[in-house]
């Protein structure tokens, strides 16, 4: 469970980008923040793995209040989190399956890691998290060598193979074009529904966020202006999040 506890975050440069943001997020759950730029999405996003610090009220993870943690405690509170960016960031150089043995590296001795002599169990862990996302075949392939769809999926390998119980994506599927994106989306669903794994997701494409989410947040200026069902949500709710009715092309993310 993630709870946000009138959370408020205010960069150094005086910009306040959540307000006293109030969310109870249960195991599980699939959630499309949605908004425009600048809104705050991904400053909720990245409030939940600390990326970004609150700067008042609480934030809870699993009961664990992460304003506390510090040093070690912090850093094992993380692996628990996986994070997945637009830009996939591989290591572009190395095959397929290095890249998804990379999130095993925190639970491996330093010179282990250094060597890169993962285990057998390691191994299996990666080659299985590839298999879930239907690109096993390209294991020994390089990164550079696979599409922008592949290199998602590879991405989200990685972070399966990480074992989290939360998966955080900042536009995941954006640089896409929609047919791949329908893939990787379908990926993030199943993976969701097979491990019970909650997945919160920024999403540009506001039809895709309502295909695939359980849960629609939608932010403006900060604050929550709705919360509720994918299915509940129609052009007068889009309006109040996006200031005015969206187009055929706009809800498609064009």
């Amino acid at each position: 469970m993630i709870e946000f506890k009138k959370v408020g975050k205010i960069y150094p440069n005086g910009v306040e980008a959540l307000k006293d943001i109030v969310l109870t997020i249960e195991q599980g759950e699939f959630i499309a923040i949605i908004g425009l730029s600048g809104a705050g999405k991904s400053t909720l996003l990245r409030t939940i793995n600390r990326m970004h610090e609150v700067t008042s009220g609480e934030l809870y993870v699993n009961g664990v209040n992460t304003r506390e943690l510090k040093g070690k405690e912090l850093r094992s509170f993380r692996r628990g989190i996986g994070m997945i960016f637009q830009s996939f960031n591989l290591v572009n150089k190395t095959t397929v399956l290095k890249n998804v043995l990379t999130s095993r590296v925190a639970d491996m001795s330093w010179w282990k890691a250094l060597l890169g002599l993962y285990s057998k169990e390691d191994k299996l862990i990666a080659l299985e998290a590839l298999d879930q996302v239907n690109i096993l075949e390209k294991a020994y392939t390089r990164a550079d060598q696979l599409s922008g769809g592949q290199q998602q999926r590879v991405a989200l390998a990685r972070t399966i193979a990480q074992q989290p119980l939360i998966i955080l994506a900042d536009e995941p599927v954006a640089s896409l074009d929609p047919i791949t994106a329908t893939q990787v989306m379908n990926d993030f669903k199943k993976i969701n529904k097979s491990s019970n794994i909650t997945v919160i997701a920024n999403m540009h494409h506001v039809d895709m966020a309502l295909k695939y989410a359980d849960r629609i947040i939608g932010i403006k200026d900060g604050l929550t202006v709705y919360d509720g069902p994918s299915e509940n949500v129609t052009q007068a709710v889009l309006k109040e999040v996006y200031g005015r009715e969206l187009t055929d092309q706009e809800l498609m993310g064009e």
